[in-house]
């Protein structure tokens, strides 16, 4: 039994348990989160990679979440911009699936609906020569959304929760969960060895993504307060089928919509799908009729056709949805609901249904700020202005500028992958190395072992995934050989 009594304890190391870990330790609580994989190895590392409003959801009414959205855009363009940065995405126009008016107001709302202070308006383009896209288009639409690195974005935030000391485990199941009065008493296993432990916390927080509705039965063996749907959403990853910096939206005839997004200097990424999926998320993978419904809208709209055979990486995530009883996956809201259970003289219990990743940041203060009743000592609401870690900079232009200065030695391309991953995190990673041999051994594709053992040390890698697909997306560049390398030095 720890003997120490935890203020919160947070069930899940996505995107919104590590946002309430964080809010939550800044505002002076003795916090503890569990995930039972690595941070962000499900949904929250899987997603279409965008911070954005959400468009289309404007068809189905949403306003109230269009609004927040883009008001949460600009503040994570501020606080994250390393890992966060603008991207403007192109909509070639085709009438007969949406009409110019509807687009033209669609875009009108999306520009106003919420204060924009960095990002540039909409408008309409014409295709010329140059364009990428098949001949018969000729007009359409631009507008301003953001990119993000989505795993980064949850490791940031665990980071920044244990900078303000919280308790991070990962690798460590949530295996029962039983009230005592006015605590819960935890049972906590770790994965790798099986080993069990306990510890008591006055308030609990289930924060378990797809699984959240399961830990009630699991865990706690109590009924969910909430349905959820899980609709799995895939991606391809091909060779760049077009240059320059933009992205592509493309409108499919089953009114779905097909994001094209320029993808680490050299690949396209393209998706999603929704596909409802009533099996184990963990199980989640792309299917040959996903993989043909993305290589079919794509060839639909660009010059540059793409076969199966030149797809280089997939992956597929499953959204835990709030169930609003939509006809199709496609309608499902994307927002979401906190639920509190609390009896006179019991510890509360908060649960987290649905959400998504643009979203974070508010969901975690509505959820802290729902505790409050019941931690009366936590300090105010603190994120909204603070830079996660490594955020710390004007822009990204004068960070790779100092950083060239300082590191001279170091190729750029090289700084410019630290400038958007690590931020002034760089000067951390790179502590006591003063030319290229101070880094240590080079597994290829630029990842050094100084990188390595910063990863393993304080963003808690411990396998291969989580270094060169969660914390990088180095797996796109390195062959089997130099992947087996990175594993063994990461086991030693």
């Amino acid at each position: 039994m720890n003997n120490d009594i935890y203020d919160l304890m947070v069930i899940g190391g996505g995107i919104n348990g590590c946002g309430i870990a964080n809010d939550a330790a800044g505002r002076g609580l003795k916090v503890m989160l569990c995930e039972k994989n690595d941070l962000a190895s499900s949904t929250s590392s899987n997603s279409s990679k965008l911070i954005h409003g959400g468009l289309r959801y404007l068809e189905h009414y949403e306003f109230r979440l269009v609004k927040e959205a883009l008001a949460e855009r600009e503040v994570l363009l501020k606080n994250a911009p390393h890992i966060i940065w603008p991207l403007r995405f192109i909509l070639p126009h085709q009438p007969h699936l949406r009409p110019r008016w509807m687009i033209q107001a669609g875009l009108f709302l999306y520009d106003h609906l919420s204060k924009r202070a960095t990002l540039k308006g909409s408008h309409g383009v014409s295709f010329g020569s140059d364009s990428p896209l098949i001949k018969p288009l000729k007009k359409g639409f631009e507008y301003s959304d953001g990119w993000v690195d989505d795993a980064r974005l949850v490791a940031l935030n665990a980071v920044s929760a244990a900078n303000n000391g919280a308790t991070i485990k990962t690798q460590c199941s949530c295996i029962k969960a039983q009230r005592e009065k006015d605590y819960w008493l935890i049972t906590l296993q770790d994965t790798l060895t099986g080993d069990t432990s306990h510890i008591k916390s006055r308030m609990l927080v289930n924060a378990a993504g797809p699984w959240v509705a399961q830990l009630f039965s699991d865990a706690m063996d109590i009924p969910s307060p909430k349905n959820i749907r899980l609709v799995k959403g895939s991606h391809i990853v091909v060779p760049k089928i077009h240059n320059g910096d933009k992205a592509y939206i493309l409108q499919n005839e089953d009114n779905r919509i097909v994001f094209v997004i320029p993808y680490e200097n050299d690949f396209s990424l393209i998706g999603t799908t929704d596909v409802e999926v009533n099996h184990d998320p963990s199980d989640a993978h792309i299917s040959q009729n996903e993989i043909d419904y993305l290589v079919a809208i794509t060839n639909k709209y660009f010059q540059h056709k793409i076969r199966s055979s030149d797809i280089v990486h997939t992956f597929s995530g499953v959204r835990p949805l709030l169930d609003d009883e939509s006809s199709s996956a496609q309608s499902v809201t994307r927002d979401y609901t906190i639920e509190i259970d609390h009896k006179e003289g019991l510890a509360p219990l908060l649960s987290v249904f649905g959400g998504k990743i643009t979203t974070y940041r508010k969901l975690a203060e509505a959820a802290v700020n729902k505790l409050q009743a019941f931690a009366p000592q936590m300090g105010p609401s603190w994120t909204q202005s603070k830079p996660l870690p490594g955020g710390d900079f004007s822009s990204q232009t004068v960070l790779k500028q100092q950083l060239q200065q300082q590191y001279p030695w170091i190729d750029v391309p090289l700084l410019e992958r630290y400038v958007r991953s690590y931020g002034t995190l760089t000067h951390t990673m790179l502590n006591n190395c003063h030319k290229q041999e101070d880094m240590g051994v080079h597994y290829g594709a630029g990842l050094y072992q100084c990188e390595l053992d910063y990863l393993v040390k304080h963003e808690w890698a411990t396998s291969l995934d989580d270094v060169i697909w969660r914390r990088s997306k180095l797996g796109l560049r390195l062959n089997k050989e130099q992947k087996e390398r990175i594993s063994q030095a990461i086991i030693n």
